[in-house]
C-alpha cells in the first residue's frame, strides 16, 4: 500500500465512500445532499490544503485531506480528515494515512495538529488516534446528531508536535 497526493482523476474513486460515510450519519457532519461536484471543493481543497490516497494495486483504499486548521494567526495548527473504504477496513490504510499526516505536518513545519470533531462514538478512529499519540483535550456535549444514537459528544483532539 502506497499513500500518495490525490488528483482530481482519483475524485471518482473517492465519491462512492465518501458519499457512503457520509450518508451512514456516524461520522461526519457533512449534508446528506452533497453530490459528486459540491463534494469534491470540500475534500480536494486548493494549496495549503493537500490531499492523499490510499493505494493498493491501483485501488483507492481511503483518502485524508490536511492543511491549516486556522487560517493567519491559527496557520501554525495543523488539522485533517480521514476517509477509508468500509469494504477496505481493517487493512491498516487508516493507520497508513494518520501516519503519512502527522509526517507531513512535521515536514510542513506546523507546531502541533487538533482534530475539532472526533465523534466519540467512533472507538476506533479514538483509538488509532490515541495510539498515534493525540489526546482528547475536551468534549463538546451532544454536538454530533447520530443517525442512531442521537446526539452524541465530538471530542477535540490534541498531538503537539
Amino acid at each position: 500500500m502506497i499513500i500518495r497526493s490525490a488528483t482530481d482523476t482519483d475524485w471518482p474513486l473517492i465519491w462512492p465512500f465518501f458519499d457512503s460515510i457520509v450518508k451512514d450519519g456516524q461520522t461526519y457532519a457533512y449534508p446528506n445532499d452533497l453530490t459528486i461536484d459540491t463534494a469534491k471543493p470540500l475534500w480536494l481543497e486548493p494549496a495549503p490544503g493537500h490531499a492523499v490516497v490510499a493505494v493498493e494495486d491501483d485501488v483507492v483504499l481511503g483518502s485524508a485531506k490536511m492543511g491549516p486548521n486556522r487560517p493567519g494567526r491559527g496557520a501554525h495548527v495543523a488539522t485533517a480528515s480521514f476517509m477509508v473504504d468500509p469494504a477496505a477496513r481493517g487493512r491498516g490504510a487508516g493507520r497508513l494515512l494518520g501516519v503519512h499526516m502527522v509526517e507531513w505536518a512535521r515536514a510542513e513545519g506546523y507546531r502541533a495538529i487538533q482534530f475539532n470533531a472526533v465523534v466519540e462514538t467512533n472507538t476506533s478512529a479514538v483509538k488509532l488516534w490515541q495510539n498515534l499519540g493525540f489526546q482528547i483535550i475536551g468534549t463538546v456535549p451532544e454536538a454530533f446528531d447520530h443517525r442512531e444514537l442521537g446526539l452524541v459528544g465530538l471530542h477535540v483532539m490534541y498531538l503537539p508536535l
